[in-house]
């Protein structure tokens, strides 16, 4: 039974909080922003890292893959963590973590180093996602997460194109790939000493519904007997196939197909999926919340729709010539401003359908699956098809190659995902009108 304090409490969605919400969802735009902008780094020095050390794409994808993988398994005791523990404490500790090992990145002297300090990166940055997502649904209500997490996760093409638009030149300007990772790590720490004084909310106090735990069972045994989160899962998977392809292999891409220098490449990159995103995700989160009061299942279908529509406009993208790299970043584009649909969608979803005291943990299990099985497989995909493509066409010379196959590589990678994600989400919003009346009917009868 829940107190009359909690009750109290489940039933004040913080109206009196909304500076105090707003400060903290600031600060967790920063904290997001920074966490792509160190994470994308590696994918913009992609050429100079190959050239020292001596690679092939597979082991660039490796490079990727192995922070995933890690950010995957160890998110999901973190999630646990978020939903026990305090929220302020994993997001500053984690994020004081990854900026110091974004810094030791720049002292790798190999590719085994490189791999294993990107292994431990993954580490601190999973603990961002559960613990932000856990806080935001409790920091807003249900009719305006959306657009709260849209806000939130401005941070992620806000960084794209800080890095893209930075990091090439930094490079350049140095003369070394290494001087971006040491600049990056000095504002995650001021960040991460802010995030160290914010006020937490009570655990479910936006809900209309008290915070008293209402699972039976054990916490994962309950979140696999809601259907909505599988699907979501479904999505997630081909939405980070695709979203970890393109962001591995863009500036290399433009660098060998299109020709240009690290700096446009990374420009131009900056352009079709980071400035994409910051139009994306604020219109997606306000029709998204828009389409959620109309019907249960509005949220997903949106995100369902534009990530239909992504898939013949990425597609068509790699028709174009390799003398228009202008073109081609229009009709990119175009495609990769409607996959953002998917975050503004998927992510209110888990909040909408799992009781409050087990988000941080469905949050951690979602972004375990679907970024082993998609975000994980995405760039060694991409990069394994890209050295095959390439080996199969070396009469073209070696450059003329390994442009020919990370373009053909790409071409087949990246619509494929986001159909996947498309697929997922149009079989979620099916459930989702159901698993949310449960949802609520069980935290009634907590009361």
């Amino acid at each position: 039974m829940a107190t009359e304090d909690q009750r109290r409490t489940a039933l004040d969605p913080l109206p009196r909080a909304t500076s105090r919400a707003g400060w903290v969802l600031a600060l967790l735009f920063a904290a997001n922003l920074l966490n792509f902008y160190d994470r994308t780094i590696p994918s913009i020095v992609v050429e100079p890292i190959k050239a020292e050390f001596g690679l092939s794409d597979a082991e660039i994808g490796l490079i990727s893959a192995a922070f995933t993988i890690v950010y995957a398994v160890v998110g999901i005791p973190l999630g646990r963590l978020a939903d026990r523990r305090s929220r302020r404490v994993i997001l500053s500790a984690g994020l004081a973590v990854w900026s110091l090992l974004t810094a030791v990145t720049g002292l790798a002297g190999g590719f085994a180093a490189l791999v294993v300090v990107r292994l431990l990166l993954g580490v601190g940055e999973a603990s961002f996602a559960p613990a932000t997502n856990s806080l935001v649904a409790d920091l807003y209500p249900p009719d305006r997460r959306a657009r709260a997490t849209g806000l939130w996760q401005l941070g992620l093409p806000v960084g794209l194109v800080l890095a893209f638009f930075t990091v090439g030149s930094m490079t350049e300007a140095f003369g070394s790939w290494r001087a971006a990772f040491f600049v990056a790590a000095v504002p995650g720490l001021a960040v991460a000493g802010a995030l160290a004084f914010i006020r937490e909310p009570a655990r479910g106090a936006s809900e209309s519904a008290p915070v008293a735990t209402a699972q039976v069972g054990t916490p994962f045994r309950s979140l696999m007997r809601v259907p909505t989160l599988w699907w979501l899962v479904v999505a997630g998977l081909g939405s980070q196939i695709a979203s970890y392809a393109v962001a591995t292999f863009s500036v290399p891409l433009f660098q060998r197909h299109f020709g240009t220098s690290l700096a446009a490449g990374g420009a131009f990159t900056g352009v079709t999926i980071g400035v994409t995103g910051l139009v994306g995700l604020t219109l997606g989160g306000r029709i998204a919340d828009r389409a959620g009061r109309r019907s249960p299942a509005g949220r997903v279908l949106t995100g369902a729709y534009g990530l239909l529509g992504a898939v013949p406009l990425t597609a068509a993208a790699f028709l174009v010539d390799a003398s228009l790299p202008i073109v081609f970043v229009v009709v990119f584009s175009a495609g990769w401003l409607l996959q953002y649909l998917y975050f503004t969608a998927a992510y209110p979803t888990v909040a909408d359908v799992v009781e409050p005291r087990l988000r941080g943990t469905a949050m951690a299990l979602y972004f375990a699956a679907s970024y082993l099985l998609g975000g994980a497989l995405g760039p060694l995909m991409a990069g394994a098809l890209s050295d095959r493509f390439a080996a199969s066409a070396r009469d073209l010379g070696t450059e003329s190659a390994a442009a020919y196959g990370l373009h053909l590589s790409l071409a087949i990678v990246i619509p494929v995902g986001l159909l996947i994600a498309a697929v997922g989400l149009f079989v979620a919003s099916k459930c989702v009108a159901r698993d949310r009346e449960k949802m609520r009917s069980a935290l009634r009868a907590a009361r």
